[in-house]
């Protein structure tokens, strides 16, 4: 079965254009594209895909807001990537606390947007590579509220996936966290699992504002 997903972007070029591309790919199908964010809410409302790719810098309303009103919707199932050309540090937070699957540069190669696009569909998180640690950690302690109390749940976690979930907040890749730790990467995927599951978190982007929310670094 394809993933449906729905493009909105206000550049028809390169919306033309990444729909073009995105049919060649047998997995997945672009069901509508559309210009600005209230037609991607309506549209998104009509077709229900399974994806959501939404340019952040649109007329009438912006990827965010248009994000932010899709994922506060009850019983709503919609992955939302996000797309800008700027990495601009004030973008993230609001990506991530509304509960967006991606957050993905343009300059990203556009099999890498397909990557994050399928990511998505299973459930995942993913922000682009090029912005990961810089912007995580910039953000997270940065405008985040920190806690007087313990954080809650962490006495849940045994001490590796202690460890694990601080290796998470660095921003290192499964197989990244493998080679330092000196584990194999399926045990790494068993423990952040593990982590998710104990913590009440939906994904590894959770975890790591988890982490940085409770000053754990």
């Amino acid at each position: 079965m394809k993933t449906r997903v729905l493009l909105a972007d206000d550049h028809e070029f390169f919306r033309s254009g990444f729909r073009s591309a995105l049919e060649t790919q047998p997995d997945l199908e672009c069901v509508a594209d559309v210009g600005d964010g209230r037609a991607a809410v309506a549209e998104i409302e009509r077709l229900r895909p399974d994806v959501a790719v939404l340019d952040i810098r649109m007329p009438k309303m912006d990827g965010l807001e248009a994000a932010e009103t899709v994922l506060s919707r009850a019983g709503n199932e919609v992955k939302v990537v996000l797309l800008t050309t700027y990495d601009d540090d004030s973008y993230i937070y609001r990506v991530l606390r509304a509960g967006a699957s991606g957050f993905c540069l343009k300059s990203m190669p556009t099999e890498e947007l397909f990557g994050a696009i399928r990511v998505a569909a299973r459930g995942d998180a993913l922000i682009d590579p090029a912005v990961t640690r810089r912007l995580v950690t910039r953000f997270a302690t940065g405008l985040a509220p920190r806690p007087a109390r313990a954080a809650e749940g962490l006495d849940r976690l045994t001490a590796r996936e202690r460890e694990i979930l601080l290796e998470l907040a660095r921003g290192f890749s499964n197989a990244e966290i493998a080679a330092r730790l000196f584990v194999g990467e399926q045990t790494v995927k068993t423990h952040v699992s593990n982590v998710l599951a104990k913590l009440y978190l939906r994904d590894r982007i959770q975890a790591v504002i988890y982490a940085h929310e409770n000053d754990l670094l």
